[in-house]
């Protein structure tokens, strides 16, 4: 009998800019620069979204909320999140834990981490215990290094009710 649990993947990547609001886990941080996206670029929602709807079997992202589609241009991303979690509910699915990290060499996040952690469990129906949120630089190395750009992983535990 084949297990009822999954697990899935996410990553992101966005360009940083002057001119965006920076929005990570759907706090507004302040930061000189945000991100370039055809929504608000939180690259934390977005690779939640493309681990839960890869272990769902949904496909991804751009599948359900297309860069091409002028309705989510600059669109909240928690709203995004909040179709997801409806998307794999309706498939039978709960989330049993979220593991992610954001690769961003500046602004440093550890004073914003536990509200993340409450919007995102706030949306999801989980405890913000199970919404893990690391930060990390890395060492001036890369876009990210430069501080040309952010990233987001995110891995994710579902199993089947």
């Amino acid at each position: 009998m084949k297990p009822n649990i999954r697990t899935g993947t996410g990553f992101d990547v966005h360009q940083l800019a002057a001119g965006r609001k920076l929005v990570l886990g759907g706090i507004d941080i302040p930061h000189s620069r945000g991100c370039v996206a055809h929504s608000d670029g939180d690259v934390l929602i977005h690779s939640i979204c493309d681990a839960l709807l890869g272990a769902a079997g949904l496909g991804d992202i751009g599948r359900h909320f297309p860069d091409s589609d002028m309705k989510f241009k600059d669109i909240d991303s928690t709203l995004l999140l909040k179709e997801v979690y409806r998307l794999i509910t309706g498939k039978g699915y709960e989330i049993c834990n979220i593991d992610s990290v954001i690769c961003l060499q500046e602004p440093k996040l550890g004073k914003y981490i536990e509200s993340m952690q409450e919007k995102l469990s706030g949306i999801l129906g989980i405890s913000p215990e199970d919404v893990s949120i690391k930060a990390t630089t890395t060492e001036h190395l890369g876009f990210v290094g430069r501080g040309e750009g952010i990233s987001a992983h995110a891995a994710v535990l579902l199993m089947k009710n």
